[in-house]
């Protein structure tokens, strides 16, 4: 199970870098990576805590995407200094925006089916 999540992590992140690039469409670019996000946290989730069911990784997933999401409201100069390097803005984000809270929603809901699925075989 953990290296199955793994492999579905590392892939995730690649797909998320790859959809940030300035030749992908409009739309994912804008929204693709929100949704991978959360995917990808509620895999590493999985990956840690192999037993946990799949709805409650879907549950904490989202959860740890919502604080991330609001810890953007927070502007200490160390974490805006964090926040301006490239993996700094990739984990943390830069500035809050409400609409990216139904894309993590949807990506951890994502990564709970993910988990379901990685569970039947």
């Amino acid at each position: 199970m953990r290296l199955r999540c793994s492999v579905l992590a590392a892939l995730t992140v690649a797909v998320g870098l790859l959809s940030r690039l300035p030749g992908a469409p409009g739309p994912v670019r804008a929204h693709a990576g929100d949704v991978l996000y959360a995917v990808l946290v509620a895999l590493l989730l999985r990956v840690a805590r192999p037993a946990l069911a799949p709805a409650r990784v879907a549950l904490a997933a989202f959860a740890f995407c919502l604080v991330v999401e609001l810890s953007q409201l927070a502007h200490a100069p160390w974490l805006d200094a964090l926040r301006a390097t490239t993996v700094g803005a990739l984990v943390l984000g830069r500035v809050f925006v409400w609409e990216d809270l139904p894309r993590y929603a949807m990506g951890a809901a994502l990564g709970g089916l993910a988990c379901r699925r990685l569970d039947r075989g």
